[in-house]
């Protein structure tokens, strides 16, 4: 696929009549709202990983037992 510069494509648009401008915003509208109608199903297991640099800085189990023991007070 291409690389498309978008300064080219936005200096193309203004040379389109306001018809044809119209016309596009019109199918670009679509486009999105056919890519957003329906967003993917998600899954739990795409988080796996992630903020695991946080953990490396903390003793695990002293961080369990501290939260443990916040529970009873």
């Amino acid at each position: 696929m291409a690389t498309v510069d978008y300064n080219r494509v936005i200096s193309e648009i203004r040379a389109l009549s306001m018809d044809d401008q119209l016309r596009l915003m019109e199918e670009m509208a679509d486009l999105i709202r056919r890519q957003t109608a329906s967003p993917r199903s998600r899954s739990i297991l795409e988080l796996q990983g992630k903020g695991k640099q946080v953990w490396q800085r903390l003793n695990v189990g002293q961080y369990l037992d501290e939260e443990r023991s916040s529970w009873t007070g």
